[in-house]
């Protein structure tokens, strides 16, 4: 029973409080009468509203806002259409390990089991594509659902929570008072992995550190970058999270992922020793778990997931850290600078600014070309600007000259998925609106959620879209330059 004092509020009210506690400053939605009182309670909020025209759009907005901040992007969707609509960007989120909350408006509790208007079994639709399915039968564990689903989105590998709103749950009146933060342990290495690591890097020539993920601060990229120059020691990045390590340090020699160029792609086999972090060698930096299985190779995957989930190949030791706490603890690691890590770094860091380059901005005969357009816009772009695209091969020149120069400077979606990139520039340029915001999408990607460009102009959200335009829903053919290959594993010696 509440206190004899405390003023009762509504469920819904109680959870945008709990939302706005956490540190929530914006929502993606797309109204529903099955979750009205928790919109009444928006309206009256800090919390800003962003109302979007689909919620495929709602839901990559809110995963590309959990991408960018440590804590989950928050979407609203209803009942049925409404939660099926947003699957798109629930999916992108698992795939990409990002922190994510999609709340569903649902039947009201007294006509479940009963096929009424738009009811559908949340947990059967959601339970595998999600960490947690919730629903708030119980009104007053409305703060208490909410810390619960902010905790299980961050703790481990981030992904996405569903919670589930009776509509008439959502209206009983409770005791206001929240439910503190969970808090999220970060783990850090013991001694005994220091030691490990350290050992492994006295013997090593060739070491390579791979970055990537979306558990990142900038305080946490810096330090390691600054530790990578240090040791003259070089990082590949993990594809699309290009910008943990800065485009401009000598310690960067490039992505690993599709449609990288050969010497990077070379990385994963020349290498003596590899230190992933934030990430884990899965299926698109193996090219489908088929490189790098030599098991008399030293690695050590730096996560805090304990499942190692989407790992290919054998593993030496695995660090359970979350990248800040391990870049933390690694500044205490102390090694001898090689004269072979000079020269294997200053050689790939070579290859790489020789594929960054540049070309010439003058237009060739012919059809209009993307690196053309590459070679006029990216002399215009401020030191902080920030790039984001969806799936597709038009994406490869932004890989290859976007200057991503901080964390983060990429927002994508790993997992192939088509219509993300309009949504994520109008998420990106609202989170960060000092920032220049580049969208790259292919003429059929753009048209998925185009419409979210209304959703732009309505709130303030100013992206520069560039839509490539070959007039059709199918691949572009991509000029293979000098220097890159097709995404195919070198066959064994």
């Amino acid at each position: 029973m509440p206190a004899p004092h405390a003023a009762l509020k509504s469920a819904g009210h109680v959870i945008v409080d709990s939302l706005a506690a956490h540190g929530v400053e914006r929502t993606y939605v797309v109204p529903g009468e099955s979750f009205l009182d928790v919109l009444d309670g928006l309206h009256s909020s800090d919390i800003e509203t962003i109302v979007c025209r689909h919620e495929g759009g709602a839901a990559y907005m809110a995963e590309a806002d959990g991408k960018m901040n440590q804590r989950p992007g928050v979407a609203m969707v209803t009942r049925g259409p409404g939660a099926a609509n947003a699957h798109v960007g629930l999916h992108t989120a698992w795939q990409d390990s990002t922190p994510m909350l999609l709340f569903v408006g649902l039947i009201p509790f007294a006509h479940r089991d009963r096929e009424a208007f738009q009811e559908f079994d949340i947990k059967a639709w959601f339970d595998t594509g999600a960490k947690r399915v919730m629903v708030l039968d119980h009104a007053e564990r409305a703060s208490e659902i909410v810390a619960e689903a902010m905790f299980a989105a961050m703790s481990g590998r981030p992904g996405p929570v569903v919670v589930g709103l009776p509509e008439d749950i959502l209206r009983d009146l409770i005791d206001p008072t929240p439910h503190p933060p969970i808090p999220v342990a970060g783990g850090g290495m013991s001694s005994n992995d220091a030691e490990a690591l350290k050992a492994a890097l006295a013997v090593s020539n060739k070491p390579l550190f791979v970055t990537g993920g979306n558990d990142w601060t900038q305080s946490a990229a810096d330090q390691l970058t600054a530790w990578l120059e240090r040791h003259q020691i070089p990082a590949a990045a993990e594809w699309r999270t290009q910008g943990t390590v800065s485009f401009d340090s000598p310690s960067y020699v490039g992505p690993i992922g599709y449609g990288r160029p050969r010497p990077t792609y070379d990385l994963l086999e020349e290498t003596d020793l590899l230190v992933f972090v934030g990430t884990v060698p899965g299926d698109v930096i193996t090219d489908g778990f088929v490189c790098r299985q030599d098991w008399s190779k030293k690695n050590f995957l730096v996560t805090i997931d304990p499942s190692l989930r989407g790992r290919s190949g054998p593993v030496s030791r695995q660090i359970l850290a979350k990248p800040e706490a391990f870049v933390r603890d690694l500044a205490g690691i102390d090694v001898q600078v090689k004269e072979e890590w000079k020269a294997w770094t200053g050689r790939m860091r070579a290859e790489q600014e020789s594929f960054a380059a540049l070309p010439s901005p003058v237009p060739a005969p012919g059809p209009a070309r993307m690196d053309t357009l590459m070679a006029h816009l990216v002399p215009k772009l401020p030191e902080d600007a920030l790039v984001t695209f969806g799936a597709g091969e038009h994406t490869n020149w932004a890989h290859r000259y976007f200057p991503t120069r901080r964390y983060a400077s990429m927002i994508s979606a790993r997992n192939g998925s088509m219509g993300y990139s309009i949504p994520s520039a109008v998420a990106a340029s609202l989170a960060e609106p000092r920032r220049r915001v580049v969208t790259v999408a292919g003429d059929g990607e753009f048209l998925m959620n185009g419409q979210e460009l209304a959703t732009a102009a309505q709130y303030g959200a100013t992206p520069l879209v560039i839509v490539m335009d070959n007039q059709e829903y199918g691949t572009p053919s991509v000029p293979i330059r000098s220097g890159t290959i097709p995404n195919v594993c070198p066959a064994p010696s």
